[in-house]
């Protein structure tokens, strides 16, 4: 399905946040619609790309710059200590804010189904998904691709770990994870799982032998293509279960 694009601004407390909104070409009445979160590095074309495949699935996809505090600024792959930098300075109080706006966009937006909404997001992105879904009543679906931090790790000035808020969780949510990830360790995969099922959650995670942090992107060093295809079709089909 071909896709077109273009850019808005979401009012937030702080200001005006910059997004790239992707939908199918030509579609029209309301579509569901799901938010991507950028890695650490920013909302790059990565992130851009990864909101059009998710349109042309039928959804209004929209990706926020969420460093729009920072003038929106986009670090490359080799620029780790400048992504954690930034990423750090952002904070929850911030993120849910930024996320709480963008919803409430979404459910004033006339092209929208606003009781269909859900959450994507990468490294970084997978964090601020399952913040997000603990949050904010109004996502009914989140699904994190390698959430750093969502449990057993510090993310950050004054950031506690998502998974301690498992209990107010509302939303159906897919979880991705490389089982060679350097970042997250399995024992922390675990304290998520077991949080899950103890809330009693409507929940899947998979870990992806052989995988490593990043795995989806194929800018990364840790690309795996075998569960990048097998990750998206879970997700493909799990959007879709929740949210058409």
């Amino acid at each position: 399905m071909d896709v077109e694009t273009r850019n808005t601004n979401i009012k937030t407390p702080d200001g005006s946040m910059p997004a790239h909104v992707a939908r199918p070409k030509g579609a029209s009445g309301k579509l569901p619609a799901v938010i991507v979160v950028q890695e650490a590095f920013g909302l790059n074309e990565n992130i851009k790309q990864i909101a059009g495949r998710i349109a042309a699935e039928g959804y209004q996809a929209v990706a926020p710059n969420f460093y729009y505090r920072e003038g929106g600024k986009v670090v490359g792959y080799g620029q780790l200590q400048d992504a954690i930098g930034l990423m750090t300075r952002w904070s929850d109080t911030q993120i849910v804010a930024d996320v709480r706006a963008a919803v409430a966009a979404l459910e004033a937006d006339s092209a929208v189904r606003g009781d269909r909404i859900g959450i994507t997001g990468f490294c970084m992105g997978g964090r601020v998904s399952y913040l997000s879904a603990c949050e904010i009543p109004a996502i009914r679906v989140a699904v994190p691709f390698y959430g750093g931090g969502i449990a057993g790790q510090q993310f950050g000035p004054g950031a506690s770990a998502p998974v301690s808020q498992t209990a107010k969780m509302r939303a159906a949510i897919l979880l991705h994870f490389g089982e060679k990830d350097a970042y997250i360790p399995l024992a922390a995969v675990e304290e998520i799982r077991q949080a899950l099922q103890h809330e009693n959650k409507d929940f899947e995670i998979h870990v992806y032998k052989g995988a490593g942090h990043g795995f989806f992107c194929a800018e990364r060093a840790d690309y795996n293509e075998e569960a990048a295809e097998l990750a998206w079709e879970r997700t493909k089909a799990f959007l879709k279960k929740y949210l058409q």
